[in-house]
């Protein structure tokens, strides 16, 4: 089943403006703050990390799905510690918590907006035999995100020497989601 391309460069610009709208929604009565610092890395952040994700449909069949989903883990880390930093001082407030919560929803950003690209790729690549049959790649993808998330937030609370580093965390995340099948004895 072929993929619709979509230009990578529209889907940033698309993934900037809700998060934009986001923000206004969000938006203190003072200019400045937390809140705004945090909507302003977001929008610099996301689409990057939006992009990173959809790019594995280029990725099918090629390589090993484990060298495909390396760069792609090395990233959530790298994005996760960059947002959670900014994220923390923004909903000290709980009025904030429940606005972005709703602006979220609004601008259809939420957690599937991360992992449907990876499960989409999952998928096409269990399809093609690559991936276990009984892997389901709509939970894989939430674990690798979870794990990305997990190492980034170990980092920032306890440091970047309380663990591996964030490659062999990232290789570590990828390894254990054991996707791939075990090669049968001749």
């Amino acid at each position: 089943m072929a993929t619709p391309h979509v230009d990578p460069h529209q889907r940033s610009q698309d993934t900037r403006r809700r998060v934009l709208g986001m923000a206004v929604s969000l938006r203190e009565d003072r200019a400045g703050g937390s809140v705004d610092y945090f909507l302003a890395l977001l929008q610099d952040r996301l689409p990057l990390w939006m992009s990173i994700l959809h790019d594995l449909t280029h990725r099918i069949g090629k390589a090993s799905v484990s060298d495909n989903l390396l760069p792609v883990a090395r990233a959530g880390i790298d994005y996760y510690l960059d947002v959670q930093s900014a994220a923390l001082p923004a909903f000290t407030s709980p009025n904030v918590t429940v606005r972005f919560r709703q602006a979220v929803r609004d601008a259809e950003l939420g957690p599937r907006t991360e992992t449907a690209p990876l499960a989409a790729y999952l998928a096409a690549e269990q399809r093609l035999g690559r991936v276990r049959p009984d892997v389901d790649p709509e939970a894989s993808a939430r674990l690798l995100v979870a794990g990305c998330f997990h190492r980034a937030y170990v980092e920032m609370f306890v440091g970047s020497d309380a663990g591996p580093s964030r490659d062999a965390s990232a290789r570590e995340i990828v390894r254990e989601l054991r996707l791939e099948p075990v090669p049968q004895p001749a």
